[in-house]
């Protein structure tokens, strides 16, 4: 999974939104002045998470965004392929040679690890403050954590 500066900024404005709705659509203005993200940015940003159903979006006076599930349903990693999404085939690279790079495991577990972690949190943990493996929590705080293979 790539980490885009457009997938931190996504996540930065869905929590935004979360924290500033209490129950009514908050205007993508409103996100852009508190988080000092272009409203231009934001509203291809939106675009994406509407489409995705992260987000929908209120019509008319006094319109905006909500989000589209509970707080606890929202991933971040939703959040971020909603934004980062690329064509598969651009991300292709033919290898020159036959042989993969020495460091090809390394990076592709890395990945996975981050896909693996970003799934399990939902918007609601953020906005808690209960993050897995936040400071000042342990392994044994999650039941879900993955321990990592020892040498």
């Amino acid at each position: 999974m790539k980490l885009s500066a457009k997938g931190r900024y996504a996540v930065m404005a869905v929590c935004d939104l979360a924290t500033n709705t209490d129950g009514r659509p908050v205007s993508l203005a409103e996100i852009a002045e508190r988080q000092d993200i272009s409203l231009s940015y934001l509203e291809q940003l939106f675009a994406k998470l509407r489409r995705a159903g992260v987000v929908k979006s209120v019509r008319g006076p006094g319109g905006g965004y909500l989000p589209a599930r509970p707080l606890k349903e929202i991933t971040i990693a939703s959040i971020v392929a909603a934004v980062d999404q690329t064509d598969a085939a651009a991300e292709k690279v033919v290898p020159i040679t036959s042989q993969k790079p020495v460091t090809h495991d390394l990076w592709e577990q890395l990945g996975n690890q981050v896909q693996w972690f970003l799934k399990r949190v939902s918007v609601a943990d953020v906005l808690r403050g209960e993050v897995p493996g936040a400071v000042g929590k342990t392994a044994n705080d999650d039941p879900q954590a993955q321990p990592l293979a020892a040498d």
